[in-house]
């Protein structure tokens, strides 16, 4: 009986805990109030498996799912991952209502006003495709007029969304109270927010492509078994590839004192970009040859930007520049061609 008080007491704030997500977000409940705070149908299509036709069936695939905790036939507890992952309303679950996902459209570049705001209240993974079309929805297209027709392109490619919103749902601190994830759409960008400072073992410049880490490992692996995002470790990877073919400016990695921010831009030719973001774009351009091709070249470059034949000598410049400032370095150092040199990143 002790032992069960005190694990009814056991609430969010210990959601860093050894096995966080599998703690109590619930009192202790009844068969009614766990399948009526849950969207288990939502979960068990995600997963493309049929509705049982049984309630107990739906408990036992609940627990299954580490979304409940059967107490010795007396009750259930919500597990922090249940709630997180199929809760049908957050806010029922104190500890965790500030984990709501917020999006906000700004009207133009700064947030001196507000025009949409979306009602993040359900669950990760079963609110998860709603968000996104919620965002397709408000975010700026571009006009191309093909057959005297014309038709709306969007600005940003769906699979980087999608790979940086689960990012910030995935990889937050729940130990951070009082806020949650945070995606912000401005005239010009994104910015995708989550509470929680990089793990020591990461470096923001080794982000794409290196060993996945999370805090948070039953909520990614769910999403990973939901097809919400990509395979382990390849997130970062598929959001810059399809970056580069869209021609946008590099995602840009930031830390505050208790946060993890990721920026995408919108569209910028080569001479409308920073220095910094050009050499930028050269660096995350080399890790995404590095591991597709063994290297990438002044043409591969040049393609990435957009740029003729002509430009060549412009990109031979960027590329001298970053070889400069350490960010890239000459597969063969020996070789005397410019005209056919690879080049990697300078931890390869």
């Amino acid at each position: 009986m002790v032992e069960e008080m005190r694990n009814s007491e056991r609430g969010p704030e210990d959601f860093l805990r050894n096995k966080p997500e599998e703690l109590h977000a619930s009192k202790l409940l009844n068969q009614v109030e766990v399948i009526t705070l849950l969207d288990y149908g939502t979960g068990l299509n995600l997963l493309k498996k049929p509705i049982p036709s049984e309630v107990k069936e739906i408990l036992d695939w609940l627990q299954d799912e580490k979304m409940i905790e059967d107490v010795d036939g007396k009750g259930y507890y919500i597990t922090n991952f249940g709630a997180i992952a199929a809760a049908k309303d957050l806010k029922k679950f104190d500890g965790l209502s500030r984990k709501t996902i917020r999006l906000i459209k700004y009207e133009g570049k700064t947030k001196r006003s507000g025009s949409k705001e979306y009602p993040g209240l359900r669950g990760y993974a079963i609110g998860f495709d709603n968000l996104i079309q919620f965002v397709k929805g408000v975010l700026p297209g571009s006009e191309v007029i093909k057959n005297a027709l014309r038709t709306e392109t969007p600005v940003y490619p769906e699979i980087a969304i999608r790979e940086l919103i689960a990012n910030v749902l995935i990889h937050q601190d729940f130990n951070i109270r009082g806020t949650g994830p945070m995606i912000e759409i401005f005239e010009d960008r994104i910015e995708f927010t989550n509470p929680g400072k990089l793990l020591p073992s990461k470096r923001i410049d080794r982000l794409i492509r290196t060993t996945p880490e999370s805090r948070n490992e039953i909520l990614a692996s769910a999403f990973r078994r939901y097809n919400i995002c990509e395979e382990r470790g390849s997130g970062f990877e598929k959001a810059v590839s399809a970056i580069e073919f869209y021609g946008l400016p590099p995602l840009k990695f930031s830390e505050t004192e208790n946060s993890f921010k990721v920026t995408m831009y919108c569209p910028k030719t080569f001479g409308e970009m920073t220095s910094a973001e050009r050499k930028e774009a050269c660096y995350q351009h080399s890790i995404i040859q590095y591991y597709g091709n063994g290297g990438f070249n002044n043409s591969s470059l040049r393609k990435r930007f957009g740029m003729h034949d002509k430009q060549a000598a412009q990109v031979s410049k960027l590329i001298k520049e970053c070889i400069e400032v350490g960010r890239i370095k000459p597969k063969d150092p020996d070789s005397v061609s410019k005209k056919f040199s690879l080049y990697v990143p300078y931890w390869a």
